[in-house]
């Protein structure tokens, strides 16, 4: 009987997890420099380049645009 319980308990705070709404106030930490994880800018472009020419992949990444004709 305890370990259902206990079961139940344990599966409950986990469900609860990850349904917090981020307000408004709280996206300029979430936008801040140090949460992004490409360290080096020029290998996150030489990146892009390879995407771009292997799986003829561009745009996406802020900026207005993507391949198909459509801005």
């Amino acid at each position: 009987m305890r370990t259902i319980i206990g079961t139940l308990i344990v599966a409950s705070l986990l469900g609860g997890c990850g349904r917090h709404a981020v307000r408004a106030s709280e996206k300029e930490f979430l936008a801040d420099h140090i949460m992004i994880f490409d360290d080096d800018p020029h290998e996150t472009a030489s990146d892009d380049h390879i995407r771009g020419n292997r799986e003829g992949a561009a745009g996406g990444h802020g900026a207005g645009g993507g391949g198909c004709g459509c801005n």
